[in-house]
């Protein structure tokens, strides 16, 4: 099947729906820097790395007549707030309106539409009722749901609304859990175990994988990408070092405690749990919990990679800081698959 993904990212979803048998025509993605990263990762997808809003359409169409399934996550503001004053007339959602106009022009088959959970309760459903009428009128059957990534096999507490389309009658519904359940200890623990301020681009693996997970993400991979430590100041990691295993801040001294709106700040992932939501600021530990269950520092990108289910083949370019984004922002890989197979078996099964 033909796909389009719209605000891209690095290509969390595309990623899915690639494993899934799909194949992604075009993406397209306003940061210049991920777009770059998003095309070294799918030499054979075309990326408009430009505004969507001033994205030719009709050109676009003409390259590629036949879109199977378009899919995105569009920035949202308005469906955040309190208030029926808010619709999608709102300015702050004409992001979402660019989405429409693409289902609308393409008339796919399919689309997969994903967001922050609260678009669906936000004032009684009202957001979510204006979307299933938006697409309603373009024909379209709509279910959604909110999932969480930990139920398909991703070592994350990460949660998405999810609107799933079909052109005509309904045919499909949300994926349900595999019951694949992953640990931190079996995401990242096959990785060097390196310090602050340690780690390079490129490196070696130093030992055998230990977890089938683990086998699953290196593949063929021979080579590491990513795996850099942020180098923390003398202070923070003296301050990791009172943090033991499986503990967190309420262990500090008051002296050392500061205020912060993240929870989980100064405290130590759980080695045979799951992680929060990985944020773009994976690499500091007032940011959340981010610090490595035995190790005086934070997640490296390619740890944060590991949890978010991206293979080891994936490379992530340019700065850390967009490094960083781009794993933050993404739709786990794993998660992007079970919603592919959905659509991808209505398919085949027809």
């Amino acid at each position: 099947m033909i796909v389009a993904d719209l605000f891209a990212g690095v290509g969390g979803l595309s990623q899915g729906f690639i494993k899934a048998g799909c194949e992604v025509a075009f993406a397209v993605e306003f940061d210049k820097e991920i777009a770059d990263a998003y095309k070294k990762n799918h030499p054979n997808t075309e990326v408009f790395a430009e505004d969507i809003c001033q994205l030719d359409i009709d050109k676009v169409k003409q390259k590629y007549p036949l879109i199977d399934i378009v899919m995105g996550g569009p920035p949202c503001q308005g469906f955040s707030q309190k208030g029926k004053r808010l619709n999608l007339g709102d300015p702050r959602n004409f992001l979402f309106k660019q989405f429409v106009r693409f289902v609308a022009a393409f008339k796919p088959k399919y689309f997969v539409l994903e967001n922050v959970p609260n678009i669906i309760t936000t004032s009684n459903g009202y957001f979510k009722d204006q979307i299933i009428h938006e697409f309603s009128e373009l024909g379209y059957g709509v279910c959604c749901g909110v999932l969480c990534a930990s139920d398909f096999g991703v070592p994350q507490d990460r949660k998405r609304a999810v609107f799933m389309g079909q052109f005509g009658k309904l045919e499909i519904g949300l994926p349900i859990s595999n019951g694949r359940k992953t640990t931190i200890k079996d995401a990242i623990y096959d990785l060097p175990f390196i310090g602050s301020g340690e780690g390079e681009e490129k490196s070696k693996y130093d030992k055998a994988p230990l977890s089938e997970f683990q086998k699953e993400l290196r593949g063929n991979a021979t080579i590491l990408y990513n795996h850099i430590a942020t180098k923390h100041s003398k202070a923070a990691i003296e301050k990791l070092k009172l943090i033991p295993k499986g503990k967190g801040k309420e262990v500090l001294p008051e002296y050392l405690l500061t205020k912060s709106i993240y929870s989980g700040t100064w405290s130590r992932l759980l080695e045979d749990g799951i992680a929060p939501t990985i944020t773009t600021r994976f690499d500091t530990p007032s940011s959340g919990r981010f610090t490595h269950p035995v190790l005086n520092r934070c997640l490296t990108v390619r740890e944060a990679a590991r949890i978010q289910t991206f293979p080891d083949s994936f490379i992530f370019y340019g700065s850390k800081g967009s490094q960083m984004k781009q794993v933050g922002n993404a739709v786990p890989p794993m998660l992007a698959y079970a919603i592919a197979n959905v659509i991808v078996n209505n398919e085949k099964y027809k």
